[in-house]
């Protein structure tokens, strides 16, 4: 299967505007490793859980088939960045104590990916799987980026956002699983910051290279309107899990 690269051409905007993980969530996933000082990042984009795993851990390979998103990332002087596919890493055998894979997942060969984490992953190892489902401001705001999300780029996400829809649960997952704790990401946003996060989706890009027009600007007045005079709002993410343990 080949690399479906949906946001090489956007890296800049999609390392500005895409939300932080909680910092809660690295310290747990210390706690499920707590000797453990190597960490893979996989699919790392622009490095932003890689960083944050790097306050925990000694050393993060993070990996990228996309060289421009690798060229986006933050540099950590604990943080080694490496273009290459989840399939197809340049790891060592069983040079990993932790597995981590930030809303990138349903990008990836399921299978040849497991083999390659059990290749990679020492023995009692853990595989930290997450995503984040649609974000909730107030009920005003919601209706219309949900308006943006089904009716006007609906037909322009990639397949494999279902996985997303679904939170990963329709896929086979062939380890001993750990249910986590109940995680979400918060930031305080002005609109001019939500608007540029929807135009980072994949579905508004192809969107625009179909049609050379902006969707989001088909929302913009409306969701200025909703947002009434504040200048920030809470903006959360529900994180979603598959975590598992690698047999020894």
């Amino acid at each position: 299967m080949g690399f479906r690269d949906h946001f090489s051409s956007h890296s800049s905007s999609y390392s500005e505007y895409r939300p932080g993980y909680p910092r809660e969530l690295f310290s747990y996933l210390k706690s499920l490793v707590p000797d453990g000082n190597v960490v893979w990042d996989c699919g790392t984009g622009n490095g932003q859980a890689a960083v944050s795993l790097a306050e925990f851990f000694d050393k993060v390979i993070a990996t990228d088939p996309s060289a421009n998103q690798i060229a986006s990332a933050e540099p950590h002087p604990r943080v080694e960045y490496r273009v290459s596919k989840a399939e197809e890493s340049t790891l060592e055998n069983h040079e990993v104590d932790l597995i981590t894979v930030a809303q990138a997942f349903h990008w990836f060969d399921f299978e040849p990916f497991f083999k390659e984490v059990r290749r990679v992953g020492k023995k009692n190892g853990i595989l930290a799987i997450w995503g984040y489902q649609m974000h909730r401001i107030s009920p005003e705001v919601d209706a219309l980026i949900d308006k943006l999300y089904g009716e006007i780029v609906g037909t322009y996400w990639p397949p494999e956002r279902k996985y997303v829809e679904e939170e990963y649960k329709t896929i086979s997952f062939p380890f001993e699983e750990i249910l986590p704790p109940s995680f979400s990401m918060k930031e305080e946003w002005t609109a001019d910051q939500v608007l540029g996060y929807l135009g980072t989706w994949s579905s508004v890009q192809k969107y625009i290279q179909k049609n050379e027009s902006d969707p989001v600007s088909l929302i913009e007045s409306d969701l200025r309107s909703a947002w009434g005079a504040v200048k920030t709002r809470t903006v959360e993410w529900p994180l979603f899990f598959r975590i598992g343990r690698i047999p020894s």
